[in-house]
């Protein structure tokens, strides 16, 4: 007996995934902040602004981005909407892990880490709370999709 082929997830061609991003962002813009964040809630992820430094330009760059909060970090995904490319945020924070994010209520002072191991697997599972096709969003990637960690830093650092 053979498993039945598993059917592909449906992903909006790329043009339209860049499109609402520059949406999403600019709605934040314009309202000065006061649209585009949302707080996550148990059955769902919420919204953040994270503005890094371009590692080339040195430019601040922001994105909008989906989070939740174990304990007292925020937890997103560095899967650009789940093309195959590292999104550029990311690489920035690599370059410069120390970044200000905006939530519903102020900014935070954080520093990006990947987790790994364990962790990586803990948070993972915490993902697919919220979205039951992560596995298989992820599987239209060609590499591991890393999950990062924003952990809260002093602001005298």
């Amino acid at each position: 007996m053979t498993t039945p082929p598993t059917k592909k997830p449906f992903l909006p061609p790329r043009w339209f995934i860049h499109f609402f991003w520059r949406l999403h962002r600019g709605l934040y813009k314009v309202s000065g902040g006061r649209l585009g964040l949302r707080r996550p809630k148990p059955t769902s992820y919420g919204l953040m602004a994270v503005t890094t430094k371009g590692r080339r330009t040195g430019r601040d760059r922001r994105v909008m981005l989906a989070y939740f909060e174990e304990g007292p970090d925020l937890v997103t995904l560095a899967m650009n909407g789940w093309g195959a490319a590292e999104p550029s945020w990311w690489l920035n924070l690599q370059a410069e892990p120390e970044v200000e994010v905006d939530l519903v209520g102020g900014s935070r002072a954080v520093v990006a880490r990947t987790a790994s191991g364990e962790e990586r697997e803990h948070l993972w599972a915490r993902w697919r709370e919220f979205d039951k096709q992560l596995d298989a969003f992820a599987g239209l990637r060609p590499r591991e999709t890393v999950v990062v960690v924003l952990e809260p830093r002093s602001t005298s650092s």
